[in-house]
C-alpha cells in the first residue's frame, strides 16, 4: 500500500524521532556479525531521510549511539565508529544534493577525533541547506542531557545570570541539546520493542508514541509514511478534553 498518498500535507509533524533499533537481530536473522546489520541499517537511514523530506517534515532526530552503547563490546564500538565515520564522509555530497542540513546532538567530545572531525565537516558542508534538519544524536542519553543542564543552570545562577525564581519550563528546555528545535511530535521505534530507552525523555512528554516490529535494516520511506498516517489519525488533546478540542 503506498501511504504516502493518504497522508494530508498540511498536518505533517514538524519534528519526527526515531529510536532505530534491531541492527543486531537483523544481522542474526541473516547469519552475519552484527556491524553488517549496522552497515545494512545505513540504507534504511537514506531512504527515510530522503522521505521525510518529500513530505515536508522539518526535523528529523535519528537515535544512532547512546552513552549506554559505549559499554558494549570494544570490537563492536570500534566498527561503528569507523562505520559512523565512513558514512558521513560518504553521505555529505548527498545531503547536499538533497538541501538537508546535518546536525548532532550528545556528549560529543567523547567520539573519537576522527569521528569528530568528519562530522563537524559535514555539518560546516551542510550549514546553509534549508531542507530538512537532519539530527543525529551521539553519545546521547536524557539522563546525560538533564543532568548537563542542571550543572550549567547552576552556573548561571551562581554567575548571576540567572535569577532561580525565573526558572521556567522555558528555561530548562534552553539548556538542553534541543535548543531552538520543536518538540517532536512523533517519536518513532523499530524491532517490536516498547520502551524509550533513555532518548529525548524531557522532550517527548507530548510526543505521540509509534512501535512498529520491522526491524530497522528493512525500513524504508513507505513505512515512515505508514507511522505519519497514523499519527494524523490521532487527536492530540495536550490535557483538554474531547469537547474542548471539538469546540476549538
Amino acid at each position: 500500500m503506498n501511504y504516502k498518498e493518504q497522508i494530508d500535507l498540511t498536518k505533517v509533524p514538524k519534528h519526527i524521532a526515531i529510536i532505530m533499533d534491531g541492527n543486531g537481530r537483523w544481522a542474526k536473522e541473516h547469519n552475519q556479525p552484527r556491524i553488517f546489520g549496522h552497515s545494512k541499517g545505513v540504507v534504511s537511514v537514506r531512504d527515510v531521510v530522503e522521505g521525510a523530506g518529500e513530505i515536508g517534515v522539518k526535523h528529523l532526530t535519528l537515535y544512532a549511539f547512546s552513552t549506554e552503547n559505549w559499554n558494549r563490546p570494544k570490537l563492536e564500538v570500534t566498527a561503528l565508529m569507523q562505520l559512523l565515520v565512513s558514512t558521513i564522509h560518504k553521505e555529505a555530497e548527498n545531503l547536499n544534493k538533497n538541501n538537508v542540513r546535518l546536525s548532532a546532538i550528545g556528549d560529543l567530545s567523547s567520539l573519537p577525533d576522527s569521528c569528530l572531525k568528519e562530522l563537524n565537516n559535514a555539518i560546516a558542508k551542510t550549514s546553509n541547506n534549508s531542507g530538512l534538519n537532519l539530527i543525529l544524536a551521539l553519545s546521547y542519553s536524557s539522563k546525560w542531557e538533564i543532568t548537563n543542564a542542571i550543572k550549567n543552570i547552576i552556573n548561571d545562577v551562581e554567575n548571576k545570570k540567572l535569577i532561580p525564581t525565573q526558572i521556567n519550563e522555558n528555561t530548562i528546555s534552553d539548556y538542553l541539546c534541543t535548543k531552538n528545535i520543536p518538540d517532536p511530535e512523533l517519536l518513532i521505534r523499530t524491532s517490536g520493542e516498547i520502551r524509550i530507552s533513555n532518548f529525548l525523555l524531557y522532550q517527548i512528554a507530548y510526543s505521540e508514541l509509534y512501535f512498529t516490529d520491522k526491524l530497522w535494516p528493512d525500513y524504508r520511506k513507505n513505512d515512515l509514511f505508514e507511522a505519519v498516517v497514523n499519527f494524523q489519525k490521532r487527536q492530540r488533546r495536550y490535557g483538554l478534553t474531547e469537547e474542548q478540542i471539538i469546540a476549538e
